[in-house]
């Protein structure tokens, strides 16, 4: 993505993914053309003495790199060629001051309440607060884990997607591979679905608590259906809330972006989701396309906005940053998008802005700008997420480490405050 080559926006993906090993931009692709790298990801092994040894391609390797360097020890350490002393780097993280947030990646409001609920993702808890800022609760300890419990005592691991029904809030515990239900009355945290491993391989479903998921991004809730977006295997995935069975509703396992019937359609990292009630709405971030799946028989899966169905994966590589109709139009992975009266707003994570996507005429238009060089109110940083509640959108302002608000009437980007919110200890 154009995106990635500012080096800091990587620095910021670094602090944000919490990455601990050195990372090279390479925005010219000098490494790219040396290795003769043809697909991402792409890893190359070396060994102690700087020799190339080979390399592997596409996900799902881990096994194989497992023996190889597992081979290249016993050799090197008989040798007398392996350094085994630690190395010792300077962490980026460790320049950095805290946040009440810190890299929120979803924001929903509740729509028959005030009630706005932000996942402050790298602080691994879910805050509370009024449309205004007030603070009402904290969910979760700040500490990465999976521990079931009261508010105080929960944990996440970096949580994303939420969406609420009655009383409860259900959370994508993103990087524990789960989904929780927050009992608001009771005040308490369980666990529903997910073994919190990642799941490897592609996988149908099964029970609740013994199917392994991978990285569920975003959920919404249609007829008391979950749905949720499930990036890691490029696919929809459903539960029928009450049931005891978790399974796939949408997409091959491929990772493109191609329309047709649900078994047949591919999605690339799909991080977002919206509804209208009868259809699904899609952020299909890795594809720069805005997805639309049909709930009503014959369910079938649509592109309304970027590219889809070019030959030899083509579709992945077509990104940008074009208002303009349906196919013509551009995004830059985009992680967000809500449902506001026959019209979705895009979080255009990349491009730094909102757009908006009117669905009778599929025509795409910008309607918050990008950062440029300047950095203050007006400005947005790879937002994440957004949510409507009257007449304005809230959106996670993931980069700044905010919650904005866009007055659709005015036109007018705020900030807004949660006051008394602090970081974890």
């Amino acid at each position: 993505f154009e995106n990635e080559k500012e080096t800091d926006n990587i620095r910021q993906a670094i602090l944000r993914y919490e990455i601990e090993h050195p990372v090279i931009n390479d925005q010219k692709m000098v490494l790219w053309r040396k290795f003769g790298v043809r697909a991402w990801p792409t890893l190359v092994l070396i060994d102690p003495e700087g020799y190339y040894c080979g390399f592997v391609s596409g996900e799902g390797n881990r096994e194989v790199l497992d023996r190889a360097i597992a081979k290249l020890i016993r050799y090197h350490r008989a040798k007398g060629t392996l350094n085994e002393k630690p190395l010792r780097f300077d962490l980026e993280r460790l320049r950095t001051q805290p946040t009440p947030l810190k890299y929120p990646g979803k924001v929903l409001a509740a729509p028959d309440s005030d009630r706005l609920f932000i996942a402050d993702s790298n602080h691994n808890r879910i805050v509370v607060c009024t449309r205004s800022g007030k603070l009402l609760e904290v969910i979760g300890s700040g500490q990465i884990g999976s521990t079931d419990g009261d508010f105080a005592t929960a944990s996440f691991d970096h949580p994303q997607g939420m969406a609420l029904v009655g009383t409860r809030l259900y959370v994508a515990d993103t990087e524990n591979h789960l989904i929780r239900v927050v009992d608001l009355d009771k005040k308490r945290v369980t666990t529903l679905a997910g073994t919190g491993r990642q799941a490897r391989g592609r996988s149908q479903g099964g029970p609740l608590r013994r199917t392994a998921l991978n990285s569920p991004w975003a959920l919404a809730v249609v007829d008391k259906v979950l749905y949720i977006a499930m990036a890691g295997p490029h696919q929809i995935w459903s539960h029928r809330l009450g049931a005891g069975t978790i399974q796939v509703f949408a997409g091959s396992g491929r990772e493109d972006v191609r329309n047709g019937a649900p078994k047949d359609a591919a999605f690339a990292q799909p991080s977002g989701l919206a509804t209208d009630g009868r259809h699904l709405f899609v952020a299909d971030s890795e594809g720069s396309a805005i997805r639309q799946i049909s709930l009503e028989s014959p369910v079938r899966v649509t592109t309304l906005a970027g590219p889809s169905d070019l030959p030899h994966g083509r579709s992945l590589f077509e990104f940008g940053d074009r208002d303009g109709l349906g196919e013509q139009a551009r995004f830059q992975h985009p992680l967000g998008v809500v449902y506001v009266d026959k019209t979705l707003y895009v979080a255009d994570t990349y491009n730094h802005k909102i757009k908006r996507l009117d669905l009778p005429s599929r025509r795409v238009t910008t309607v918050a700008e990008a950062p440029g060089t300047a950095d203050g109110p007006t400005r947005l940083a790879e937002p994440g997420g957004l949510t409507y509640a009257d007449g304005k959108l809230f959106i996670a302002d993931t980069n700044h480490h905010r919650i904005c608000v866009l007055d659709l009437t005015t036109g007018k980007l705020t900030e807004l405050t949660v006051a008394g919110l602090r970081p974890p200890e």
